[in-house]
């Protein structure tokens, strides 16, 4: 997959800069978290039906089983593009950057692990007792990703680099534990037979991109090989969400298979360029949207929702099992393995950062509307449990790595301590 390169003009034009702009994650950040708080206001005002009219206004056709919601449209469809992206930058990182040590790559994904258990165990402890709310133990599982790196990138200016490399890494390895426990646990039926040519497909994607043979004609044809692509990148996604898995995973997964080497005649490998090119569009248009129509949760109060294990054992899990999941994880697992911290961090930069992890919001929604499906009164504690879980979690993360955040300024002031981008943005 050959992409032109990104070229930065002595003088750009508005909507160059304007591109440019969106490509810093600090920007797409702000804008996620002010559609979302718009969606929270709109939703819980005298207009809340309006909202959730549009949310659910249906559009697609139905002979492809897509005729979605526009919620489900920004969850599976919109939301792909943004893993995409997360898949490139993800790929860059074990191939040449701070995930490409071993030691350094365990802790991440221990991490992500030990903080979906604990949670779960948290939820079910609580919950031992009441068998109609047990099940919904995969609720405080579940990590936000977009939300959670939009917070990090508005606070996170002087933060070390490596703090958003194990956020991102961590929330990547959540999501793809997150579907299998759907797909496990919570789905009636997968489609075998969709999820097999997706992976097909995905087979051929990578082949593609690896240049040799029928894939090298390909890339050195004068035939736009997104006309091939594109296409192929369509019927991956629709296969994986016939198949009853999350579709967002076919976005990361072809993040992940793109090719990080140049080819003679390339100024840049393509996974660097496709990053570049779909960052505006991710940050601009794919979260704002999916945060407006994912954040729409009717508050109930704290009256009932107080006396609800389900409510009680989402907020345990979400604001403490996540921290002590992450944070003990990864402490256990430098003293009992060769896995190391970066040296740039510490832990308590790894305490605000599993705070962040505590946003479980979307995909934490999801499992709680199959976890909880004809009992609508835990529902509604269980959303509610999920938002001020959420919220409290996010405001902790801001708390802690605010202040850390000052301090890495200082010493840089200082001529200390590690050097880090003036902007949380690590892909460009």
């Amino acid at each position: 997959m050959s992409i032109d390169p990104i070229e930065h003009p002595a003088h750009p034009g508005p909507i160059a800069k304007f591109a440019d702009s969106l490509r810093s994650d600090t920007v797409g950040g702000f804008l996620l978290i002010g559609a979302a708080v718009l969606a929270l206001v709109w939703i819980n005002s005298p207009f809340g039906d309006i909202y959730e009219s549009m949310r659910s206004f249906r559009i697609g056709p139905e002979s492809l089983h897509l005729n979605l919601s526009l919620e489900t449209w920004a969850a599976d469809g919109l939301l792909a593009v943004f893993f995409f992206v997360v898949g490139n930058e993800l790929k860059q990182e074990f191939v040449h950057g701070e995930l490409r040590n071993p030691r350094r790559a365990m802790l991440p994904i221990v991490a992500a692990i030990c903080g979906m258990v604990v949670p779960a165990a948290v939820y079910a402890a609580i919950n031992f007792t009441s068998p109609e709310t047990l099940g919904g133990w995969g609720i405080p599982m579940a990590t936000d990703i977009a939300f959670a790196l939009a917070i990090l990138a508005v606070i996170g200016r002087g933060l070390p680099p490596a703090l958003r490399t194990f956020l991102l890494t961590l929330a990547i390895v959540d999501d793809l534990g997150a579907v299998i426990v759907i797909a496990v646990f919570y789905t009636a039926d997968i489609n075998f037979v969709a999820l097999g040519i997706a992976i097909v497909g995905l087979a051929v994607f990578g082949y593609l991109q690896r240049g040799r043979g029928l894939a090298a004609k390909l890339n050195s044809s004068p035939v736009p090989n997104w006309l091939v692509y594109l296409p192929l990148a369509i019927v991956i996604w629709v296969l994986m969400h016939e198949s009853g898995v999350h579709a967002t995973i076919a976005g990361v997964a072809m993040g992940l298979l793109m090719r990080t080497n140049k080819h003679e005649g390339e100024h840049h490998d393509p996974s660097h360029g496709m990053e570049q090119l779909l960052r505006p569009w991710s940050a601009g248009l794919a979260l704002p949207i999916f945060a407006f129509f994912s954040a729409g949760v009717v508050f109930d109060g704290f009256g009932e929702v107080i006396t609800d294990t389900a409510a009680l054992g989402i907020i345990a899990g979400l604001v403490g099992g996540k921290v002590i999941g992450i944070v003990g994880g990864s402490w256990l697992t430098t003293k009992l393995t060769r896995a190391e911290l970066n040296p740039s961090l510490k832990w308590i930069d790894l305490v605000g950062m599993s705070q962040l992890a505590g946003i479980g919001f979307t995909v934490s929604l999801l499992i709680a509307e199959l976890s909880f499906v004809g009992a609508e009164h835990h529902l509604a504690h269980a959303k509610t449990g999920v938002l001020i879980a959420s919220l409290i979690a996010a405001l902790l993360s801001i708390f802690i790595l605010g202040g850390r955040s000052r301090h890495y300024r200082r010493l840089a002031a200082e001529g200390r301590g590690p050097t880090a981008p003036s902007d949380a943005n690590q892909g460009s």
